[in-house]
């Protein structure tokens, strides 16, 4: 089934939520909507599911518009981050309740319960009531009712943000292929890019209330099409600077140069903007020869985050902050001079209007 906005916006009052949007979702598949909080991702959630009528545009579903459709009448099933359950219901009558409301035989509600329940390692709960669990067991339960109801259409509002992390990441490996065997479309809300990319999939990046660009997660990452959603698209947030095409150069700062992109070389000289990735900006091997592709800088060390597994350095070029993601440990203390490598072959550039030169 193919979820499809024509033009759908909402505003209330003078205040724009979601800008006219145009938007045709993967059928039978997994979308992301990947944007920070207070982009409008659960807004238009809401327009798809029927929660919300939008005030101008409209909303397609499976060829019928289904706009003025009551939330009732369609076949959704929506989860959001801040569980819901019924308290009064043990857990197994809780992810039981849509199949009982459509009259689904009892052999087949067990197997479904137990299933999905199995799923979510809630087998050994069902007999309790939301009281008696932990957060992220209740939010496990409203997931539950959700996957195991035969829905058309899925909403995931950040549905694993409350869960251990360890969960976490069992589910996005079994979340995909789950819903795959289900045949549904499923749309996901996330504030995370890594999750995005672990997810897979279609991706929509979101900034104040737009869709910025569409298309297969990887070919959304790899290739934005402007600077809104390469930021959007990028945590910790990308490197962005002021740069200038100069010949055949791409000059940053008084000395930092490299050769310009062959689509770069042929437009005329003046200011571009110079994004890059942190993970691509790497600590300095000391006493190494010079990196393939890679520009030796310079920067005074301002934040040193380590989690173990990796570092998180923060440090001045060329008047801006720059930020570098590396394996391992990286130690400096605040105010060293520490080196870096740029590799400036992934480099993407913009132009003045924020759109990005192709390479």
């Amino acid at each position: 089934m193919t979820l499809e906005l024509k033009d759908a916006a909402l505003q209330v009052g003078a205040d724009v939520h979601i800008h006219p949007t145009t938007l045709a979702l993967a059928p039978r598949g997994f979308n992301t909507l990947l944007g920070e909080t207070l982009a409008g991702k659960t807004t238009l959630m809401r327009l798809m599911a029927g929660l919300v009528k939008p005030t101008g545009g409209q909303v397609w579903f499976g060829g019928r518009d289904v706009t003025g459709v009551a939330v009732q009448k369609r076949r959704v099933s929506m989860v959001y981050q801040q569980f819901i359950n019924y308290p009064n219901l043990t857990v197994f009558d809780n992810i039981a309740s849509p199949l009982r409301v459509v009259g689904t035989a009892a052999a087949e509600v067990r197997e479904r319960v137990g299933r999905v329940a199995e799923l979510l390692r809630l087998s050994p709960l069902l007999d309790r009531r939301p009281a008696e669990l932990s957060g992220g067991q209740q939010q496990r339960t409203a997931l539950a009712r959700a996957l195991v109801k035969d829905a058309e259409l899925v909403l995931l509002d950040e549905p694993l943000a409350n869960l251990d992390y360890k969960l976490r990441e069992a589910l996005r490996d079994e979340l995909p292929p789950l819903f795959a065997s289900q045949g549904c479309t499923v749309v996901y809300a996330t504030t995370e890019p890594a999750e995005a990319l672990l997810l897979g999939g279609h991706v929509a990046t979101l900034h104040e209330g737009r869709v910025t660009q569409f298309g297969p997660c990887l070919d959304v990452y790899r290739e934005p099409t402007d600077l809104t959603s390469a930021r959007v698209f990028s945590d910790p947030p990308i490197n962005v600077a002021t740069a200038r095409k100069q010949g055949a150069e791409v000059v940053l700062g008084d000395g930092v140069r490299w050769p310009a992109p062959p689509a770069l070389r042929a437009r005329p000289d003046g200011e571009v903007t110079v994004a890059l990735r942190p993970h691509h900006v790497r600590p300095a091997r000391p006493g190494a020869a010079k990196e393939a592709a890679g520009v030796p800088v310079g920067g005074r060390v301002l934040i040193c985050e380590i989690s173990g597994s990796e570092s998180v350095v923060h440090f001045t070029l060329a008047g801006s902050t720059w930020v570098s993601l590396a394996h391992g440990v990286q130690s400096h203390a605040i105010g060293d001079e520490a080196r870096f490598v740029l590799d400036v072959a992934s480099c993407l550039y913009f132009g003045a209007d924020g759109r990005r030169i192709e390479a």
